[in-house]
């Protein structure tokens, strides 16, 4: 067969936008439990696998958790009932298509957080309203605060924040109850840089993953019949996917690299188009290769476009030439390679035992999907919103200001600028497993690829 026709026989792209959704929120939230009833709602689990989870989960004494061993898939996973890698599935709207990053919630379990909510569109931050359980996970030290403002800093510009557990005991569905939480969050959610006056940024519903209540049905439990909003499918099958640029070159930031038949390299389409025959570059190391097949899901494309999660197969290249935080470019424009950059920081909340940023602070920047350990050089200028001062060639920086500096990191990374490639130019800054600034690259070396420009 000719390839010709070989390629005429190929899929084309799903015409629905694809929209990636990350779960964030405290560690007992309910994320596993939501995500497995939608995709048990969607007809995706048969009720053969839902009876065999649920003699697992009671087995292990975890009755209720026996939808979230549908994205749990690991033993370490099951028996702490907690999830450590970002678990992935996929369901479908009557006019979009989603792919669930169900990401972890545990204190320890962050750095995976954040390569999950690094690749989504839309964030669900999930609260509990179990009495003690809201307060555990927004009080200083719970994931709900750290997690929502790294969602902002990722680029998830849509959160829908579900308000779970509204058929415990200890809620019985009050509205009371809910609009506390509401009330509580708001503030928050505004600082950390959400629209809280739009729908279209911040959307409330209460749900109760366990029941199902208003994930694809309205809630039909006792004392909920106060809710007359849309429910968490319908709230995201009007949700509108962010501008993606098919006609800028190809940028895609590898999640991962595997054998199988061939070297597969996994990820988001971030701009660009991604077509077999294409041939691109793989940075750092300036590795040439040529798109073998494009993949979404299992089935085989023509192409793929931005907002895509895909596995591409590659040719000539080996399995380690593909890594996580590498990013495969168009040949005729590749991503630029630096070991220094220009960044606007703005700090969070720095350590208690290192309360400021000096010449030489260290920490680890997370960018896209790459981790890498950096040191901030020069720091240029410091800005004080509260006492609304501005210092140039400050000696310190403290939590709660904003901070012009010179970052450098101990390995070359592909990087650009937020302006040029947002998804590429927003990171995180962490130290001693906590978030303690956000930022985004204002400025490149004259030359992107000469490190000691």
């Amino acid at each position: 067969m000719s390839s010709d026709n070989a390629s005429s026989q190929l899929k084309d792209c799903d015409p629905r936008p694809h929209l990636n959704l990350v779960f964030i929120g405290h560690v007992d939230a309910g994320k596993s439990t939501t995500c497995g009833n939608i995709m048990y709602l969607s007809g995706l689990v048969d009720n053969r696998t839902i009876e065999k989870f649920e003699r697992e989960a009671k087995d292990k004494n975890r009755e209720s958790w026996f939808l979230a061993y549908i994205m749990d898939t690991n033993e370490e996973e099951r028996a702490k009932g907690i999830t450590v890698e970002v678990g992935r599935a996929h369901f479908e709207t009557p006019k979009r298509r989603f792919t669930i990053l169900d990401a972890p919630g545990h204190k320890n379990y962050v750095p995976n957080m954040i390569s999950g909510a690094a690749q989504a569109d839309i964030g669900v931050l999930m609260i509990s309203a179990r009495k003690g359980e809201f307060e555990t996970g927004f009080d200083k030290g719970g994931q709900t605060r750290e997690h929502a403002m790294l969602a902002k800093t990722l680029g998830v510009n849509k959160l829908i924040v579900t308000v779970n557990k509204m058929d415990d005991p200890t809620v019985n569905w009050s509205k009371d109850r809910y609009d506390q939480i509401v009330e509580k969050l708001t503030p928050f959610l505004k600082s950390c840089g959400f629209n809280v006056k739009s729908q279209d940024d911040v959307h409330f519903l209460p749900i109760s993953g366990l029941k199902g209540d208003n994930l694809k049905e309205p809630a039909k439990s006792p004392g909920s019949d106060w809710y007359k909003g849309p429910t968490l499918f319908q709230v995201l099958d009007c949700a509108n996917p962010p501008y993606r640029d098919l006609e800028a070159p190809l940028r895609i930031p590898i999640v991962d690299g595997y054998r199988d038949m061939g070297t597969i390299a996994m990820g988001k389409i971030e701009q660009g188009r991604a077509r077999p025959g294409q041939q691109c570059m793989i940075l750092p190391n300036k590795t040439i290769t040529e798109i073998q097949s494009v993949y979404v899901e299992d089935d085989e494309y023509k192409y793929a476009n931005p907002g895509e999660d895909i596995r591409l197969k590659l040719k000539n290249v080996d399995e380690d030439q593909v890594q996580k935080g590498f990013v495969l470019s168009a040949i005729d424009h590749p991503c630029p390679v630096v070991q220094k950059f220009q960044a606007q920081l703005v700090i969070t909340d720095l350590l208690e035992h290192k309360p400021i940023i000096t010449i030489g602070y260290t920490a680890v920047l997370h960018v896209h999907t790459a981790i890498e350990e950096c040191t901030i050089t020069k720091l240029l200028e410091c800005v004080d919103k509260q006492k609304k001062t501005k210092q140039k060639r400050p000696r310190f920086a403290k939590t709660g200001q904003m901070l012009l500096c010179v970052i450098e990191t101990t390995n070359k990374i592909c990087v650009d600028t937020f302006k040029r490639t947002p998804q590429l130019g927003r990171f995180t800054l962490r130290d001693e497993g906590k978030t303690i600034a956000i930022g985004k690259i204002v400025e490149l070396p004259k030359s992107a690829t000469e490190e000691g420009a």
